[in-house]
């Protein structure tokens, strides 16, 4: 398999891990007290949001592992608190596989 085909079929997977994960967080937010005060939910999208948030760093850590990119992407994941970061790392990868850069991700 081609290595760049290999880092766009795991980049795929961070997307939507992320994309799930930031999905999740819209009514965790509006279910925080400062909105609506719906614990019971908070409960429940709470854990699941940490569970994604780690896996979310544990699949950018393991792409950094096979030094398919660099450490700056669970970093970046880590600082921006999960989706955002692993969503602007994604598109900075895949702009620079296109590119034909392969080494620079």
């Amino acid at each position: 398999m081609n290595p760049s085909a290999q880092k766009m079929r795991f980049l795929n997977i961070i997307a939507v891990v992320a994309l799930v994960d930031v999905l999740l967080l819209i009514p965790l937010v509006w279910a925080s007290r400062w909105v609506a005060d719906e614990r019971g939910l908070v409960t429940v999208l709470g854990p699941v949001h940490g569970f994604l948030f780690m896996v979310l760093i544990g699949l950018c850590a393991w792409g950094s592992i096979q030094k398919w990119w660099g450490w700056w992407f669970p970093i970046f994941v880590v600082v921006t608190l999960g989706p955002p970061g692993s969503l602007i790392g994604d598109w900075i990868i895949r702009r620079r596989l296109r590119e034909g850069d392969d080494t620079a991700a």
